[in-house]
């Protein structure tokens, strides 16, 4: 069965091979071809899933080597793929999201004329997700990590028409290499540490190494996460990526890619759990995130953008998780699973919504919606239960074991960070709260829609609405049938993960486990994420479902003003990088004409000065040698003579 995992990536990658170069004679059924290339990798999946439960706990991890891709003296760099219980957790959640979004997508993207290359962006995404946790070496993994990057700026700036989706495909691309720089780096010392980026000699060289080396490495992992998980300080970029077609919201920002550096520090926890000034910058960042992901999500009116803000927070829980070590690790990649479940099922929600709503994206002029959308409200509902952590549902298991072992982390520690933890969980329950009622509940305030030609639509087809009323319906059966089976993960997956610690067993002989002790009792502190819970859907209610609805925002205090511009942190990035940038370079260009031209050019000047006055001694007169030459001798007889007499 190892043979068939480099099908997994093969399959996708074929599919976009075949619709970016099979040309126009393909557009009709090219989204079909991507749709099935896609499920062939999830059934492959499968196979490989089914086979790995026939081995035991310790015989599951599999190798497959294809070729030696820099045979070098000293250097070996080998195309071959890992396939253990983390990974295999990933491509199932890659290929299965993957599908299904792919199905939501025949519906949503009908009308566009360049669905079939859409489709192969997709396929192409999945090929480069499906390596990147799929290579059992940190460079094999580095071409997934690009490559993945690539298919999100291809994503993000598909509709290209739109000048805010072009700036925020390259916001993202460049936000995005500077965190990849970090993981270049990172590989480059390990290689001079280790002389070797495979992950097994990696690890099993760590306890000999310095902890300086480790710390380094650790760091520079962590930044390449923070870039692709859109943490702290490199989170700039995700609530612009929204700009993208609603399918790629769900599949890349909030299923797959955007985990990505959960994936890279708990797959590298051998390094982290080495050095713990790093597992610290880890937690710092997680916990920072979370909260600031939630208060933006608590401002906004565009409802894709009130979901990105969540997904920042949601991954701040992950990498917060990540960064707790042994006690963590599984309960960060099971709070991803569940995550990729009903997040995604809320971007197809939200974009369901869209689609019924002439591609109207502000929640303040939806209203009223659960009476025409009834699937939408149904599956987008269940979504929301789950994020906010109801009693029984996904996010509820997985949320509530990152919150226990917040305060198992002991100490002073570990009570700020299970307080930050829980601040979130009733931010996380006042935004979404929110969002179900500005979109499903209280009186309609739709509005016509804009003149297409002011304002470019996000979808061709939305073009001839122009002007017109809403008339609000349910989605086809492409775009449902994908939310439904969302749906139903979201519910159900986090209990069945947690049946006799299904999920930590799973995971553990990878990760590693500890068991922590929180101080409360995990009782305690499950009851304290359902009070905090209630307050926050409470203080929603009281401010969004007692009283009419302004279709325009008021202004509303500093903070929320605040957070309604990404808590100023494009301010921030302008102030510090941009115009540092630039006083930098000024500064530069002073130094190199000042000082290093000024060097040598002035040493250019005073050696031509000096040569002009020595040139003056060669006069061509005679009687001026021969005063030199009397000079001369004076001073040679007068030196002898005044040795003598010492």
């Amino acid at each position: 069965m190892e043979n068939l995992i480099a099908l997994l990536v093969a399959a996708p990658l074929l599919g976009a091979a075949v619709l970016l170069c099979g040309g126009r004679r393909l557009d009709k059924a090219g989204h079909w071809l991507g749709t099935l290339f896609a499920a062939a990798s999830f059934g492959i999946g499968v196979a490989l899933f089914a086979d790995m439960l026939g081995r035991g706990a310790d015989d599951r991890t599999v190798h497959q080597r294809l070729f030696s891709w820099i045979p070098v003296e000293g250097f070996q760099a080998d195309v071959a793929f890992q396939l253990d219980q983390l990974s295999m957790t990933f491509v199932l959640l890659i290929t299965g999201v993957g599908t299904l979004i792919h199905i939501y997508s025949i519906g949503y993207m009908e009308h566009d004329e360049r669905r079939r290359r859409f489709f192969g962006y997709l396929n192409l995404f999945l090929a480069a997700m499906l390596l990147l946790v799929l290579a059992d070496n940190y460079l094999l993994l580095y071409v997934g990590w690009e490559g993945v990057g690539l298919a999100s700026y291809l994503l993000i700036g598909f509709w290209q028409h739109k000048p805010s989706a072009a700036t925020a495909a390259k916001k993202a691309f460049l936000v995005n290499r500077v965190g990849d720089m970090g993981l270049s780096i990172a590989i480059m010392i390990m290689f001079t540490t280790f002389g070797t980026f495979a992950f097994g000699p990696v690890f099993g060289a760590v306890d000999g190494t310095s902890e300086g080396t480790l710390t380094a490495i650790a760091l520079m992992l962590l930044l390449a996460a923070c870039g692709k998980s859109a943490q702290v300080p490199l989170q700039s970029w995700l609530g612009d990526a929204m700009e993208g077609p609603t399918p790629v919201s769900a599949l890349i920002h909030a299923a797959t890619m955007v985990t990505a550096g959960v994936y890279l520090i708990t797959r590298s926890g051998a390094v982290f759990d080495a050095a713990p000034d790093a597992q610290t910058a880890v937690v710092v960042v997680g916990a920072v995130t979370l909260l600031f992901g939630a208060i933006v999500g608590c401002a906004k009116d565009d409802i894709k953008k009130a979901l990105a803000g969540s997904t920042m927070s949601q991954i701040g829980y992950m990498i917060l998780a990540a960064g707790l070590g042994p006690i963590g690790y599984v309960f960060a990649i099971m709070h991803l699973v569940t995550h990729g479940f009903f997040k995604a099922g809320l971007f197809l929600g939200a974009g369901s919504v869209m689609h019924g709503m002439n591609d109207e994206v502000d929640m303040r002029k939806y209203g009223g919606l659960r009476k025409y959308m009834p699937i939408t409200f149904v599956t987008f509902g269940l979504g929301y239960l789950a994020i906010i952590g109801f009693p029984g549902l996904s996010g509820f298991w997985s949320k509530d074991k990152i919150i226990e072992a917040a305060f198992a982390k002991g100490g002073t520690e570990g009570w700020i960070l299970g307080g930050v933890a829980l601040l979130g969980a009733a931010i996380t329950a006042f935004y979404m709260t929110r969002v179900m009622l500005l979109t499903f509940f209280g009186e309609k305030r739709w509005q016509p829609a804009p003149d297409a030609d002011a304002v470019p639509s996000a979808e061709p087809a939305a073009e001839h609405r122009a002007g017109q009323l809403p008339h609000p319906h349910e989605s086809p059966k492409t775009m449902t049938l994908p939310m439904i089976v969302l749906a139903f993960g979201s519910v159900f997956a986090g209990g069945l993960f947690s049946i006799n610690e299904a999920f930590v067993k799973w995971l553990e002989p990878v990760t590693s486990f500890e068991h922590g002790n929180p101080p409360l009792g995990a009782g305690a502190i499950t009851a304290s994420t359902v009070v905090v819970l209630l307050i926050g859907v409470g203080l929603a209610y009281v401010q969004y479902g007692r009283k009419p609805v302004p279709v325009v925002a008021p202004r509303g205090s500093w903070l929320t003003r605040a957070a309604r511009r990404d808590l100023l942190q494009d301010d921030f990035n302008h102030v510090v990088l941009v115009r540092g940038g630039e006083h930098l370079t000024r500064s530069l260009v002073y130094v190199d004409h000042s000082l290093v031209d000024g060097v040598v050019n002035g040493t250019a000047a005073s050696v031509g000065g000096l040569s002009g006055r020595l040139r003056k001694l060669q006069n061509g007169y005679a009687r001026s040698y021969a005063v030199s030459m009397f000079g001369g001798t004076a001073i040679l007889i007068a030196a002898t003579l005044l040795m003598r007499a010492v």
